[in-house]
């Protein structure tokens, strides 16, 4: 049919979709790749070599990578179906299942990025149901599919569920039902830091920092208890309240911070996905 009559402007609208769907993935997958090759990042994989119980850096980057097919069709449901409802989030939940069991493979079978697929899912969902929108209506499109009930769950706790039921955190779901709340204050940091002329890595660094010092990061609590989650958090608290990393004292506590956490195997893993959602808003909003 010519692409005057409906089925073309049928078949354009189906490619634009899938054109702005693979642009959120690419956001997204690069926004997490970036994440990774920051460095250095207390107790996570960077350029310096892998976090606790965690893969090398090529192996984190390669297993972001094969996010991308999971995101785009993640934004590409979103897109289709215009509106946030209950068939999108189960949707988006089987789509998501399927790319955390691709993730895994590709990193070696550790559960790296596996909280990426949660957070940045969500947000690539969101931004493909309002195009153009800033990072607060975003965020909160995101919250309204996390508010929503997805009958595809497995039925079994997982480890973080549990964790959030013993001390009452909010974990990677609460965080998204609340609305990203430490995705929107990295980002704010982020771009605070950039209009008071911070150099971009330590911009990044004390972003990332910002999200650690707060979070009641649950997979962190399964593994180390409270007094892991708060030495993480003291130290993250100890690096800024120096000045940050482009101080020559925060410098130096960010070093021993990261030492500290690699010998006694503390990775606060749930921070980077995070921080990888500020970056995606920031590229998108």
């Amino acid at each position: 049919m010519d692409e005057s009559g409906a089925g073309g402007r049928k078949a354009l609208t189906a490619d634009s979709t899938a054109a702005r769907a693979a642009r959120l993935a690419e956001a997204a997958v690069s926004a997490l790749v970036e994440a990774v090759a920051l460095t250095p990042t207390p107790g996570l994989t960077d350029r310096a070599g892998p976090g606790p119980g965690a893969p090398d850096a090529a192996t984190a980057r390669w297993a972001a990578l094969a996010l991308r097919p999971g995101l785009a069709a993640m934004a590409g449901a979103a897109a289709r179906t215009g509106a946030a409802t209950g068939r999108l989030r189960e949707e988006l939940g089987a789509i998501g299942r399927a790319a955390e069991r691709t993730a895994r493979v590709a990193a070696c079978g550790t559960r790296q990025h596996r909280g990426a697929v949660w957070a940045l899912g969500l947000l690539v969902s969101a931004a493909a149901l309002d195009e153009g929108a800033a990072a607060a209506e975003v965020t909160a499109t995101a919250r309204s599919l996390a508010l929503l009930r997805d009958r595809g769950a497995p039925r079994v706790p997982s480890p973080g569920s549990s964790v959030s039921a013993r001390y009452g955190a909010a974990g990677a779901k609460g965080e998204a039902r609340a609305g990203f709340p430490h995705a929107r204050r990295a980002l704010e940091a982020l771009r605070g830091s950039r209009g008071r002329g911070t150099d971009e890595e330590d911009a990044r660094l004390d972003a990332l920092l910002g999200v650690m010092s707060t979070l009641q990061d649950t997979g962190l609590l399964y593994r180390a208890g409270p007094h892991g989650l708060r030495l993480v958090q003291s130290g993250a608290r100890t690096v800024l309240d120096a000045g940050g990393t482009g101080t020559a004292t925060g410098r130096e506590a960010l070093y021993a911070l990261d030492e500290e956490l690699r010998s006694r195997g503390l990775r606060a893993g749930g921070s980077e996905p995070l921080f990888a959602a500020a970056l995606f808003l920031d590229r998108i909003c």
